[in-house]
């Protein structure tokens, strides 16, 4: 009898942690350098995890498990010493009992950004949360950017504890314990000879995503048709297998974002080892608490599976006759701006060919096409000078060592021009490797897809020449269940997926695109919105530069001239092929 009741608190106890074990998924929320982040040669990155039982479990890293004298444990957290002499970048994960964690990407990049404890945070005189310790100094490119810093550091009284080295900037931690301590160094440090800028942080975790307050269209509404999505996803499918002369390659594409979440059926078959199929896409990213996010909204544009009730990822469309996209989703630390940089800095060094940049800011200001104020995303005029000083740094570097990346850019939503530097970064920057892509929905006109009228601006997508191409703005977001409707989300954070998406796309079928090719490509393909604009000053209704007579075949009185750019995915892709033989 006594064994018998033994056995049954077994089975019980058992079933118990079987239970715990299926109600809590194991996933990886959250892996970031920590120690000395300078420390390049043997770095250490901690994990947060969630799921994780006692008992035995792996950890993987670029597919073959990491020595257990590498790994410690303690307070709920992973600590991962990894050698980067013999590692490289690549997809990390965990397993235990059969179950595999989301794989989140591990970068042996040098460019990494300590973020501010809540202590360390203040509100500045225009009520903008700012950095008190925390500031990044630009060294002037004629010196050592390390030597430097580190005798900045030493006359201060600081400690440099953050670098993003291709960019000769590096992070102090100042002995200040009040704005005014901060201001009076920062003066200080912005006279010395060595110094190029100083960047002043105002952004905190998750505050530079773009919010669009104006109401959703019907939940019915097929905003994808504007830019004839299916018919791209079609063309690309049947072009491919038909055509076996088209040897497609992998193409790269990170994006600045948070996390992901993997709870929901949208990407719920990515975890372990994604790249076992070496035809699918992959997505790496860390664990979201939640389904809505704008992380898992954005990277569903590209990668969510189909047929859920939820998101369509355009690259997920593409399995089987695709060569196999890789969706880093990756911001580094939550130290804002700086952050965002530094993590993409890391991302173009692992071979990202396309950024996906979701974000924006307005300078203290800035003025909607109405006349109204921008109340939103806002930084003042001393932040802004030293996050465009650091953007300018990062286009340099990326044109002189990576001329073939493009960046894709939100417009942003404040109903404000994007291309002027006083009002709004990084979409005023002007570059070939920046894309700015502005927001569109469809109207309540029964007219052609093609017909200028089919979709209008959203209003309050940012317009002006700057903005290269206009996308649909409202997608549903994953839910947690199948085969349920998720809820409407808009702006032109949404719109950018699409448009990085489709470059990845155009890239796989001809690599060798250079970024003003692919921006002849997207633009002479492109249908038209609006009205006609004939150049003159830009108004609200303009969102996108006018289409040129050059874009039309040096048609002068084309239709199309002088409109706004809508984009076309079918025909861009039917250009890219095209693009094989020549690039018109």
């Amino acid at each position: 009898m006594h064994a018998l009741v033994c056995r049954l608190a077994v089975m019980i106890s058992l079933a118990v942690a079987g239970a715990a074990m299926a109600a809590e998924p194991l996933r990886i929320t959250q892996l970031q350098r920590c120690g000395d982040l300078l420390d390049s040669r043997q770095p250490t990155f901690c994990l947060q995890t969630s799921g994780l039982q006692q008992g035995q479990w792996q950890v993987y890293v670029n597919g073959a498990v990491l020595d257990a004298k590498r790994i410690s444990r303690r307070q709920g957290q992973l600590r991962l010493q990894i050698d980067a002499t013999e590692a490289q970048s690549g997809p990390l994960w965990l397993q235990q009992q059969g179950q595999f964690s989301n794989p989140v990407w591990m970068s042996l990049g040098s460019s990494h950004i300590l973020a501010a404890d809540k202590k360390a945070v203040t509100k500045n005189r225009e009520g903008l949360s700012t950095y008190v310790d925390l500031v990044s100094v630009i060294i002037e490119e004629s010196h050592d950017g390390a030597e430097q810093a580190q005798r900045l550091a030493d006359k201060y009284d600081a400690k440099v504890v953050g670098a993003i080295p291709p960019l000769n900037t590096y992070q102090l931690r100042l002995p200040a314990r009040n704005l005014d301590q901060r201001d009076a160094t920062v003066l200080r440090l912005g006279a010395e000879v060595s110094v190029d800028a100083v960047v002043i942080e105002e952004s905190g975790a998750e505050e530079s995503i773009e919010q669009d307050a104006s109401d959703p269209p019907a939940r019915e509404s097929q905003e994808w048709a504007a830019n004839r999505f299916l018919d791209a996803v079609n063309f690309y499918q049947r072009r491919l297998q038909k055509e076996q002369d088209i040897d497609t390659r992998p193409v790269r594409i990170g994006v600045i974002e948070r996390d992901v979440d993997f709870d929901n059926p949208d990407f719920a078959d990515y975890a372990g080892d994604c790249r076992r199929d070496a035809s699918r896409v992959c997505v790496y990213a860390r664990d979201a608490a939640k389904a809505g996010g704008h992380g898992t909204t954005v990277a569903g544009i590209l990668a969510a599976a189909w047929d859920n009730g939820g998101n369509s990822g355009f690259l997920r469309a593409l399995d089987k006759v695709g060569p196999g996209f890789d969706v880093i989703v990756d911001r580094g630390s939550d130290a804002g701006i700086t952050a965002n940089i530094a993590a993409s800095v890391n991302l173009v060094e692992d071979g990202a060919r396309v950024l996906n940049w979701s974000w924006g800011i307005h300078r203290t200001g800035a003025i909607d096409v109405d006349g109204a104020p921008v109340d939103s995303l806002v930084r003042s005029g001393i932040a802004m000078s030293g996050y465009e000083e650091l953007l300018e740094e990062f286009f340099l570097w990326l044109r002189r060592e990576h001329p073939d990346v493009v960046v894709v850019n939100s417009a942003g939503n404040g109903a404000s021009f994007s291309g002027r530097d006083e009002y709004r970064l990084p979409s005023s920057f002007i570059t070939d490797q920046l894309f700015v892509v502005g927001g569109h929905q469809r109207s309540d006109k029964k007219v052609d897809i093609d017909d200028p009228r089919y979709a209008t601006r959203r209003k309050t997508s940012n317009v002006d020449m700057r903005v290269d191409i206009t996308a649909a703005a409202c997608v549903h977001g994953s839910m947690t269940e199948a085969d349920a409707t998720g809820a409407v989300h808009c702006g032109t954070s949404y719109a950018t997926p699409l448009v990085a998406g489709l470059l990845a796309a155009m890239l796989s079928i001809n690599p060798e695109l250079e970024p003003d090719q692919l921006r002849m490509l997207l633009r002479r393909s492109a249908m038209t919105i609006g009205e006609e604009n004939d150049f003159e000053p830009m108004e609200a209704d303009d969102l996108t530069a006018p289409i040129l007579p050059s874009e039309r075949n040096n048609e002068l009185n084309h239709p199309d001239v002088g409109r706004s750019a809508r984009l076309d995915m079918y025909r861009a892709l039917e250009l890219a092929v095209q693009s094989l033989d020549s690039v018109r």
